[in-house]
């Protein structure tokens, strides 16, 4: 039996969830895919799969060998990449892991990019917010919003992300607009909540240089901030979100800025890589990438805001025009 097929078909029928899928990927035909699979579990002594008319699932051995047959087979290619004849030109899988916003809305819509640049790159992109540890996963690099360095990976910031406080006309017209911290005693909140803690998310502002979390009266808590932006839109209630969810509420005057003169400090972004692996080529390659793509990313830069932080809130912070331009040019 080839170990190393086997687990190159194995992994391709998970990957797909399904032989035949696999099969037609491998250009193997079908029954060659199953009997390898078969081997594979007999040489084991182990099921490693739950075989159904309809699906396809791991079994909990199954599922801890697809994670080191990844990392095998993903630290060969790299092995590979190292003493290729052409090493300025990285290939092979690539095994991503982001935050859902910052992917759905910054990074995925520019991937042709990168594709363009790197057509021997295959990515496999995670959109998750939980927070996985490149060095107990199949992930080779995981772009996070940056939290306190757990010792599980070697971090590289990439970025700002700014955060934005803002509300709908309509809320405004109802509840008046808060001019001071103190006055959101009074008003009401539309909250994002982590899936992983099931913790609320407060609000943060920055007064004469501290971060100061405020807990708002909530209508509403969802786990997802870009249905948070469209609730508050709708005259939810405040919202305090990453200015690249809002930018399209902000473009079209169904979000204005409140409170802009106390914004919360940016929240930086990191790409963490496994400290216990050689970082591959494509990995590098992408992160180089990302981080251009921040940097040409007004949304996602403090210092591009035509608004001072030091003026008074007076409603609606963003300019319309200025913002679809800077949705253009984060693609």
């Amino acid at each position: 039996m080839d170990r190393f097929q086997s687990m190159q078909v194995f992994a391709k029928v998970v990957e797909l969830n399904s032989f035949a899928k696999a099969a037609d990927a491998l250009r193997l035909p079908r029954s060659t895919v199953s009997i390898i699979v078969g081997k594979l579990e007999a040489y084991l002594r182990i099921r490693l799969m739950q075989r159904t008319t309809r699906r396809l699932s791991l079994t909990p051995e199954g599922a801890d060998y697809y994670r080191d047959c990844i990392r095998i087979l993903a630290e060969i290619d790299e092995a590979e990449d190292l003493f290729s004849s052409a090493p300025n030109r990285p290939r092979g899988r690539l095994h991503l892991q982001m935050p859902t916003t910052l992917g759905r809305l910054v990074v995925v819509p520019r991937l042709d990019d990168f594709r363009k640049q790197f057509p021997d790159i295959e990515l496999v992109i995670a959109l998750d917010d939980g927070q996985h540890h490149p060095t107990h996963e199949s992930v080779e690099c995981a772009i996070r919003f940056e939290e306190p360095d757990d010792g599980n990976g070697v971090r590289r910031r990439l970025g700002d992300v700014p955060l934005l406080t803002a509300c709908s006309p309509d809320y405004l017209g109802r509840y008046g607009e808060p001019h001071r911290v103190e006055d959101l005693q009074q008003h009401r909140a539309v909250q994002c909540f982590s899936r992983r803690s099931k913790k609320v998310t407060n609000f943060m502002f920055d007064i004469n240089g501290d971060s100061v979390e405020v807990a708002l009266s909530a209508t509403l808590a969802i786990s997802d901030e870009e249905a948070c932006g469209m609730c508050s839109a709708r005259g939810a209630g405040l919202v305090q979100a990453p200015r690249f969810v809002l930018a399209k509420y902000m473009e079209s005057g169904e979000l204005v800025e409140v409170l802009s003169k106390w914004r919360p400090r940016p929240i930086p972004v990191v790409a963490v890589y496994p400290h216990n692996r050689h970082v591959s080529l494509r990995a590098r390659v992408f992160v180089e990438w990302v981080t251009e793509l921040f940097e040409k990313c007004p949304l996602l830069s403090s210092a591009s805001d035509p608004e001072s932080k030091d003026q008074p809130s007076t409603g609606n912070r963003v300019n319309p025009e200025v913002t679809a331009e800077r949705l253009i040019a984060c693609g």
